[in-house]
């Protein structure tokens, strides 16, 4: 399959330096995303009045485009969802730390999908603004935001370039973060079966180029998962890892638990090959937006 041509994202790396110590969960993502989404809305919403619930001015706004995106009403596809997935992946770092003391430093990057690019200034405002006012974490603690840098500029073309260095008969997918994928209405607890992973790639790619970068997907889309069968995982090292956070809106804790670990396919991989390579940056599955569903292709020594 082709990734359609007119497919963009900038990755970012954003250093913050602890101001107070930083008390914050394994999985940091949660605590980055939720003080973001606050502090946006107090810096870009036009009409806090119909803020309450959602963003009645949906995608004409910037803290609706971004935070709750919605698809247009004159949308030819995915018409009927409330919802459609956000134009940005915040990638936190893979560091156990559950404190950042006072003067360490905290790196994590930023994907910013097709249109969103140009609010680039708005999230450097919006994580400089959380640093000094909210803080992160059960503690609150505060913190500088130092930089925001560029660290790549994505085109279709160069995804394809990539793709195409990949071996089309085996490979191993090593899911670095919780990876959430559902078959037949549970969550795949291990070693994902290769048509189900194809099957979340291609909803959320074709969502993320046709709402954020104005094309749509032109792919056999119900051939290319029905042949996804017919790969196999020849070995599996994944396994379901819990963990959860707490959900200011829903004031609970939500279980966002996922699948972790190496799992190797063999098969004929040609087609799928720049899907997995978008699903690299983009990440899949349920909670991407904060840094779930992030995996990294090994190709065979």
């Amino acid at each position: 399959m082709m990734l359609p041509g007119g497919f963009s994202l900038g990755q970012y790396q954003l250093t913050l330096q602890a101001r107070q110590p930083l008390d914050l969960p394994e999985f940091k993502g949660s605590a980055l995303r939720g003080g973001f989404g606050h502090t946006l809305k107090a810096l870009a919403c036009q009409n806090p009045g119909g803020c309450l619930e959602r963003c009645s001015l949906q995608n004409d706004c910037a803290y609706g485009y971004i935070f709750e995106t919605s698809p247009p009403p004159q949308s030819s596809v995915l018409r009927n969802m409330r919802e459609i997935p956000r134009p940005f992946v915040i990638r936190p770092p893979l560091d156990p730390r559950s404190e950042i003391p006072t003067g360490d430093y905290l790196d994590f990057d930023l994907i910013l999908i097709g249109q969103a690019r140009r609010y680039q200034q708005l999230f450097v405002d919006t994580f400089q603004k959380l640093g000094h006012t909210r803080g992160l974490g059960q503690s609150r603690g505060k913190y500088t935001l130092l930089r925001m840098k560029l660290k790549a500029e994505i085109q279709a073309r160069a995804l394809a370039a990539y793709a195409g260095l990949l071996p089309a008969d085996r490979l191993t997918l090593n899911f670095l973060t919780p990876t959430r994928l559902k078959q037949g209405g549970d969550w795949v607890r291990t070693g994902p079966p290769f048509q189900v992973l194809v099957r979340t790639l291609l909803r959320r790619g074709s969502a993320l180029s046709y709402f954020h970068c104005g094309e749509p997907f032109e792919a056999d889309f119900r051939g290319l998962v029905d042949r996804a069968a017919e790969v196999q995982v020849v070995r599996n090292d994944s396994l379901w890892q819990d963990w959860s956070r707490f959900s200011g809106r829903q004031k609970q804790r939500i279980e966002m638990g996922g699948l972790v670990g190496q799992v190797t396919y063999a098969g004929d991989l040609g087609d799928y090959l720049p899907l997995l390579a978008l699903g690299e940056l983009v990440h899949v599955g349920k909670g991407t937006v904060f840094g779930n569903g992030q995996y990294q292709l090994i190709t065979p020594s």
